[in-house]
């Protein structure tokens, strides 16, 4: 143990490591593989954010949308097609960790187009058209957890389809996603699936949490304030493990696991820590626990193998502290239901925006292949 790099720590301690970003180029230049292979790397997750970000930097893309445009595809179909042509490439990339797994690593997430956030038949009916193209067991439909997408994730995994739950700040609404869950397991059931084949992520924010409190108790200016800043994310996110024990040790959920099923694990999202101030391994060396995943982008990935100091769990028995932390806070004047709606707010606004961009550019790029042609 001593001589395990610190990601290998983090595996044997039971936390799941996956990447945040995908792209051609990490597919096609080796680079995820080499993740895979020295740093632990046992998933991806994917969102608009970096899908924008793939597209719309570099050449890689060029002759797939050439292709595209010569067959006449049109701006939805053409995004439709590289974005599942990645997922289904990094699925066979990751099929022997799913394997080995038995479903549990080797995932790679797809989320729906943001804008459908708010409509429930539009997400479900989005989520089946992605599982059905990218064809591969070991992909998740990343769907919101807002109100309308609570009904979405349930129908959706009632179908057979593994989900990511994504945008989640507030431990309410994690109660309800996994209400959600645990109902679509009844529902799959009914439908006559197999419950040890439907895997399930809920993926809960952190650093965005400490983004927004840490600027608010800077505007309130006191020391007690200023004594609270950086501890609100993983106070927030170790009280949602505490959530996620108590809803996986009842009556329900044991009807469920006779049947097959595992558990929705929690992900920690949004790790990358945002205050220089803080430690830059703060979301993932504080986060540590058993059946947990971390998604992780590179800096924040390699700063872990580089020094990370893994200490086992850091979750478990902080209940009493975390609580202590959220009750503070509301106590010098921070709203922690008023932080978290904005958040999830925010979160979809801003995926949105990328999803908008990259509509915009490849619409760009379409009609610059067009011209040439």
């Amino acid at each position: 143990m001593t001589n395990a790099t610190p990601t290998a720590q983090l595996s044997d301690a039971g936390v799941s490591i996956w990447l945040d970003d995908l792209s051609r180029e990490r597919l096609s230049s080796g680079s995820l593989q080499r993740l895979i292979d020295e740093k632990n790397v046992v998933g991806v997750t994917t969102n608009p954010s970096i899908f924008q970000a793939a597209i719309t930097s570099g050449t890689d893309y060029d002759a797939k949308i050439a292709d595209l445009a010569a067959q006449g595809a049109s701006l939805e179909e053409t995004i439709f097609e590289i974005t599942t042509a990645d997922v289904a490439d990094a699925c066979d990339l990751f099929a022997s960790i799913a394997k080995s797994t038995k479903g549990v690593d080797g995932r790679v997430s797809i989320e729906v187009d943001p804008r459908k956030a708010w409509d429930t038949k539009g997400t479900i009916a989005e989520a089946k058209q992605l599982y059905k193209k990218v064809n591969k067991d070991n992909v998740h439909i990343k769907i919101p957890a807002t109100l309308e997408g609570l009904a979405a994730i349930a129908e959706t995994l009632g179908e057979g389809i593994s989900v990511n739950v994504t945008l989640i700040f507030s431990l309410e609404r994690y109660r309800a996603v996994i209400n959600a869950f645990q109902t679509g397991l009844k529902l799959a059931k009914d439908n006559g699936h197999d419950l040890s084949t439907i895997h399930s992520v809920a993926s809960f924010f952190v650093s965005r949490v400490d983004t927004e409190i840490d600027k608010r108790l800077d505007a309130i200016g006191t020391d007690e304030a200023k004594a609270l800043k950086g501890k609100a994310g993983v106070a927030n996110a170790r009280l949602a493990y505490q959530v996620y024990e108590e809803l996986f040790s009842t009556e329900r959920w044991a009807v469920l696991a006779a049947a097959g099923a595992r558990p929705q694990r929690p992900l920690w999202a949004s790790t990358g820590v945002k205050d220089p101030a803080l430690p830059d391994t703060l979301y993932v060396t504080g986060l540590a626990a058993a059946d947990v995943v971390n998604t992780m982008p590179e800096k924040t990935l390699d700063a872990t193998f580089d020094h990370g100091v893994v200490e086992g769990d850091t979750i478990t028995g902080t209940y009493t502290e975390a609580k202590g932390v959220l009750n503070a806070l509301e106590g010098v004047g921070v709203s922690y239901n008023d932080v978290v709606a904005l958040l999830e707010s925010e979160g979809l606004e801003k995926f949105v925006a990328s999803w908008k961009e990259l509509l915009a550019d490849v619409d760009e790029a379409l009609a610059a292949a067009r011209q040439a042609a």
